[in-house]
């Protein structure tokens, strides 16, 4: 008797909360519905499908005919739906009372839009950490979906992940399936008699399974894939192919589940998918990791060096980004203080705030999509307006877990943060009535795929094999780099937050202070501040010094205290240096729509400056309202546009991530500034 193959396909679909209209249009055009289009002509292939709820929710109100068709194959017994948290968080990064909250609600909504009781869960990123079992058990979850890798970073050989495997933690079990690589990159990639090979080669047992399930983007938006998987015909090729093949059977998961024994017990670690290691990792360690695997060798890494040489863990994004840390450690105090609140619409903006897209980055831009974090933001400014109300507040924190105080400057119309652990420094500045945040800056930093641009020749790559009668996956495809790339790369050695401290002198100018390589004498722009707080003030001092290149005892002081529509502050230098030297005063701010931005009065460029002025004004006719800052000394006033280069799906991306500012003041031995920022209705 020939052994059946029992084929589990499942598809993966989630744009993040508010992403752009035309996203979603093409989203729809290019990719989800073709994709139930034709598998509305073919009810007998059985897959499963997670979307997660805001997206289903755009798809309900604005494309009824591929509501529609998802209806009817549901009805007809052809889609098996998986749940997830309901706004895509990363499950291991939420509270465990939001994990279940989460996912009830997606649960909640496929029962009342399907019919289905949902019994398995797509896991977020496949980002796994054991602690979710009890919390996916009270949700009614019984089995998972997770890479193949996971499995071997534990131990196990690829050719026994056929199935699934049983774990628990503290007694509450749950069911683990492995998705297997080699289908990952052969549907849709390869031609469909390859794809198809690959699925028969799992008919090693009985009851063995050949899984995938994996992004439904593979299917249309991915480059060049809309005119493989459909106008050539991929996608209805293969579904008939795999129909028409009796060696191949389609199934639920959850019939697999309900009838085939498990393989066995599995512990499997802290872990993502294996880019997503590589990309959690520090420029210079993702190098070292990519050398390390071509020195292995790619068939030797594929037989053996996998189960050993390994990336890093998603929560390192939380390391290596601090505008990453900050957005997740804010919807944490959120989630902290949901019980005193107990409003529906707090619980609201919180969930959407945990929505994964805006913490990491890889091969998508994620964390490096200004829109992303201004969506993330929308939606912590909206909990903080209903957890306030109209209340004035100086408070102190140290929810970042860096050892040091943050202090919240809550206002009616504002609130501003400011952080002891950097200098002081403005960190957020959020408009309460329009949900934005005017500090939602980004530091530019040294990314590992940078190298390919630096210095092609010095680039060690993964050997890949060319595809042929097939289509690249993003992760192989050549992008071709220029000379305006490579000088756009740019590094930071400081935040890129506001009231940023420099002592420098007479060579500190425009060209410098962008390409950040100014002379810097002082130790206050990325260290650590004494903070004192009373009820209307809030004080950070520093004893430093400057370095010539010893130490010259250097004490900084600056206070900030609101006003009606701002705040003022107060910064006094002293320093036993002799000599002329310049004090820079560093603003970076963050804007949605950089053509509708005016400084001082004209168009933003480039770059720009401004002599002997006391006064920085920046309109933002967006928002309709400036902020203007106001010293009591005149200064110079450098400005550029903050911009950083990032890798994307379809090659490099520059985004503007920010405007630069730099007010320059000379100084000798002691500096006393007096100076008010606020903000105006135009």
């Amino acid at each position: 008797m020939t052994k059946t193959t029992k084929l589990l396909f499942g598809i993966h679909m989630h744009q993040p909360v508010d992403n752009f209209d035309w996203v979603i249009k093409m989203g729809v055009e290019t990719c989800y519905g073709p994709f139930f289009e034709v598998m509305s002509h073919y009810p007998d292939f059985k897959f499963a499908v997670h979307c997660s709820g805001w997206l289903m929710e755009q798809i309900e109100a604005s494309y009824p005919k591929l509501y529609g068709q998802i209806q009817t194959l549901a009805k007809k017994g052809s889609i098996e739906f998986f749940s997830a948290g309901y706004y895509e968080p990363i499950l291991s990064v939420i509270p465990s009372t939001d994990r279940v909250t989460q996912i009830e609600m997606l649960n909640d909504s496929i029962k009342s839009e399907f019919k289905q009781q949902p019994k398995g869960l797509w896991l977020t990123e496949r980002v796994w950490e054991s602690s979710l079992i009890p919390d996916l058990n009270k949700a009614g979850i019984n089995y998972t979906v997770m890479d193949d890798y996971h499995f071997q970073c534990a131990g196990f050989d690829e050719d026994i992940l056929d199935g699934y495997y049983m774990s628990e933690e503290g007694g509450s079990p749950i069911g683990l399936f492995p998705i297997s690589k080699k289908l990952r990159y052969a549907i849709p990639f390869l031609n469909v008699d390859a794809a198809i090979k690959a699925i028969k080669s799992f008919n090693r047992k009985e009851n063995s399974a050949a899984i995938i399930f994996d992004d439904a983007e593979k299917f249309g938006m991915w480059p060049g894939t809309h005119e493989w998987v459909y106008e050539k015909g991929w996608l209805k090729n293969f579904v008939e192919a795999v129909l028409a093949d009796e060696q191949i059977e389609t199934m639920h998961y959850g019939a697999y589940y309900e009838q085939e024994r498990t393989r066995g017990i599995a512990y499997l670690p802290n872990v993502s998918y294996y880019e997503m290691g590589e990309w959690s990792l520090r420029a210079d360690d993702a190098l070292r990791l990519n050398a390390f695997k071509v020195e292995m060798g790619h068939d030797r890494y594929d037989a053996e060096g996998v189960k050993f040489l390994k990336g890093g863990i998603w929560k390192n994004f939380l390391v290596k980004y601090e505008e990453s840390n900050r957005i997740h450690k804010r919807t944490l105090e959120l989630s902290k203080a949901r019980q005193s609140v107990n409003k529906a619409e707090f619980d609201a903006a919180l969930y959407k705030a945990q929505t994964n897209d805006a913490l990491w980055h890889g091969v998508f831009g994620g964390l490096y999509l200004p829109n992303l974090r201004d969506n993330a933001y929308t939606y912590i400014i909206e909990a903080e307006h209903v957890r306030y109300g109209k209340k004035h507040r100086l408070e102190s924190d140290q929810n970042e877990l860096d050892g040091y105080d943050k202090v919240k400057m809550v206002m009616p119309k504002y609130i501003f943060r400011f952080d002891g652990a950097h200098g002081g420094q403005l960190i957020e500045f959020d408009n309460r009535k329009s949900l934005f945040n005017w500090q939602n800056t980004l530091t530019r930093r040294k990314e590992a795929y940078h190298q390919k641009i630096l210095d092609d020749s010095s680039v060690v790559e993964e050997e890949v094999a060319p595809v042929e009668d097939g289509i690249d996956t993003i992760h192989h495809t050549h992008i071709e780099v220029d000379d305006e790339l490579r000088s756009s790369i740019i590094y930071d050695w400081y935040l890129k937050n506001s009231f940023v401290d420099h002592i420098s002198d007479e060579r500190f100018n425009g060209d410098n202070f962008r390409y950040c390589d100014f002379p810097e004498y002082g130790d206050f722009s990325n260290q650590p501040f004494e903070v004192e707080l009373d009820k209307k003030q809030v004080t950070f001092s520093r004893d430093g010094g400057m370095y010539f290149p010893e130490k010259v005892p250097t004490r900084l002081e600056k206070s900030y205290s609101s006003n009606k529509s701002g705040f003022d502050f107060n910064i006094n230098l002293a320093t036993e240096a002799e000599g002329d030297f310049t004090y820079v005063l560093e603003h970076n701010f963050h804007f949605s729509d950089y053509e509708k931005v005016m400084i001082n009065g004209e168009l933003l460029e480039e770059e720009g400056s401004f002599k002997e002025v006391k006064t920085l004004e920046i309109h933002d006719a967006k928002l309709k309202q400036k902020i203007v800052i106001e010293l009591d000394v005149p200064c110079d006033i450098y400005y550029f546009q903050l911009k950083t280069l990032s890798q994307s799906e379809h090659g490099f991306d520059l985004s503007v991530q920010g405007i630069g500012f730099a007010m320059v003041m000379p100084f000798s031995k002691a500096l006393s500034i007096k100076g008010t920022l606020e903000v105006t209705n135009v």
